[in-house]
């Protein structure tokens, strides 16, 4: 991969960021590509609609989500955006996020070639970490926080307990990341 390929989507980061977990990633990778295909296309109606604030909640999360899979062209477009409240024109937004798009398509293409594996669950020494990666997202008010509860939703039940993990999941879905991650921190109640 050369660098070019590795500013539009780093998996190498990406993966480093899930402690490794190939399988993870690329479930990751499969809901970006669901959630955010029309991020662009949702801004600028968002922005033609004369609601600036949710053009600027939009391209913050897409950023978000790009920095969790490695995609830094994308993140840093989005970042550039978000900071000028969406004042810039959006054609690098959408030229970064039709490139990782492209990049997405040909990685979960040769992945679903490959012979893959059936998914291991997560040894009990990993849980520890995927809590601290949820509450880093949480604090960080990064959307990928929810990709996290959804794609590990037995490992985190498993160490948070059922009703932590469901208040958290709950909070975190209405996009209260504050009132997620100060459950998270509170833990199972006494």
């Amino acid at each position: 991969m050369n660098s070019a390929d590795a500013e539009v989507l780093d998996q190498a980061g990406g993966l480093q960021q899930l402690m490794g977990d190939q399988v993870l990633y690329l479930q990751i990778l499969r809901r970006f590509r669901q959630r955010y295909a029309g991020a662009a296309a949702d801004t600028r109606a968002a922005l033609a609609g004369g609601d600036t604030a949710g053009a600027v909640r939009i391209v913050h999360t897409l950023k978000g989500a790009a920095g969790m899979l490695g995609a830094q062209q994308l993140q840093q477009a989005a970042a550039q955006l978000e900071a000028a409240s969406c004042a810039l024109p959006l054609a690098p937004l959408e030229q970064a996020l039709q490139r990782l798009l492209c990049a997405v398509d040909q990685l979960l293409s040769e992945s679903d070639g490959a012979a893959a594996a059936a998914p291991a669950p997560a040894p009990a020494s990993a849980q520890p970490i995927l809590v601290q990666h949820l509450a880093r997202l949480l604090e960080d008010g990064d959307g990928a926080a929810i990709d996290v509860l959804e794609q590990s939703a037995a490992a985190l039940a498993a160490s948070l307990g059922a009703e932590v993990f469901a208040e958290v999941s709950a909070a975190a879905q209405q996009f209260d990341f504050d009132a997620a991650l100060a459950r998270l921190r509170r833990g199972p109640a006494p």
